[in-house]
């Protein structure tokens, strides 16, 4: 059964907000306590010596895209979409990129990975590439979802 485009511009809504305020204390965390307790050996073989400018990445980077893409899609503004999307290809990349550079796991990369999907998905389903997934959605005159 197709879901109302207002249910998934919500979800959409709330999953950016989460994103923004993890990514925000993750950047807290990297900055001011150099990671927090993670260990300083997690970055060996990395460009990084701390855990600062992977702190502040996280921040800028991927909260700032969250940060935008959720204030657009509360605002109802044309380009919230597409600021959705990159803000879940940034997470995306995040977590392959720390994959790549730390070499460890934590199931936090899985749930960060899932959240960067389910946004994707959520854009795809407001857009109407999943029409399965979606109604149609009627559109404001700025070609914003309602």
């Amino acid at each position: 059964m197709p879901i109302s485009p207002v249910v998934l511009k919500r979800a959409l809504l709330g999953t950016l907000v989460f994103c923004t305020v993890s990514s925000f204390g993750g950047a807290v965390l990297g900055v001011a306590a150099n990671g927090a307790g993670v260990p300083l050996r997690y970055l060996e073989g990395s460009p990084f010596s701390s855990f600062v400018l992977p702190g502040l990445i996280l921040g800028v980077v991927v909260g700032g895209t969250q940060l935008l893409a959720a204030v657009g899609l509360w605002r109802r503004r044309g380009w919230a979409l597409l600021a959705s999307a990159v803000a879940g290809f940034g997470m995306l990349i995040w977590i392959f990129v720390e994959l790549s550079v730390i070499e460890e796991y934590s199931v936090l990369q899985t749930i960060y990975f899932a959240l960067g999907s389910v946004e994707l998905i959520l854009v795809f389903g407001l857009l109407g590439i999943a029409p399965a997934l979606v109604r149609p959605a009627s559109v404001t005159g700025d070609g914003a979802p309602r």
